[in-house]
């Protein structure tokens, strides 16, 4: 009876063992999830975008930062449902602090960071997370029209428009960036 039950916990105990180790994709499904992550995230970054040109065009930097305050989470949160993941921009210099970062998402701006100023190729990455979901991360790339709002202040960015920004988002670090500069990250969570 002993021995029985030894057995039953051993073979417990290599099940759990398998299932735990069992966390890596197969080339296919890493590759599937590599094609979903840049499908998302790409309409992602044109829906915003797109967004925040038209905000642009009405009203200038005045007009689209108070936009990009109230707006861009909610149209995230949509394209989130959508396409049932979780999306999110996040950084190692955030603007808004809902967007703040978690310890596996700094590493993963880090590598991007560290990549860009060693002149490598920033490639998408696809891994399973701790909590067992698929998890794509992909660079945010500093585009140049950008810089109005994540640029030097008195260079690219008005004393009035940085006014703004402090006002509406006080703990503000998403500054001092110059064109090709990692701006930080899209991470996109699928459920396996």
């Amino acid at each position: 009876m002993k021995n029985k039950f030894k057995h039953i916990i051993f073979s417990l105990f290599l099940v759990a063992i398998t299932i735990s180790c069992n966390k890596s994709l197969t080339p296919k499904e890493k590759e599937a999830y590599l094609v979903k992550g840049k499908e998302i995230s790409k309409e992602s970054f044109k829906t915003l975008s797109g967004k925040l040109k038209e905000q642009l065009q009405k009203g200038g930097v005045v007009h689209a930062i108070p936009f990009c305050n109230s707006e861009a989470l909610p149209i995230t949160k949509e394209l989130s449902k959508k396409f049932n993941v979780s999306i999110k921009r996040t950084s190692n210099k955030i603007r808004n602090i809902k967007n703040n970062s978690t310890a596996r998402e700094l590493e993963v701006v880090e590598k991007f960071i560290t990549l860009k100023e060693n002149n490598k190729e920033l490639a998408p990455i696809v891994e399973v997370g701790k909590n067992d979901k698929i998890h794509f991360y992909a660079p945010i790339i500093m585009k140049n029209n950008c810089l109005v709002c994540h640029g030097t202040v008195g260079q690219e960015i008005s004393v009035k428009n940085d006014s703004i920004i402090k006002l509406l988002y006080p703990n503000d670090k998403a500054t001092n960036y110059k064109e090709g500069d990692v701006r930080g990250i899209w991470s996109i969570t699928f459920d396996k």
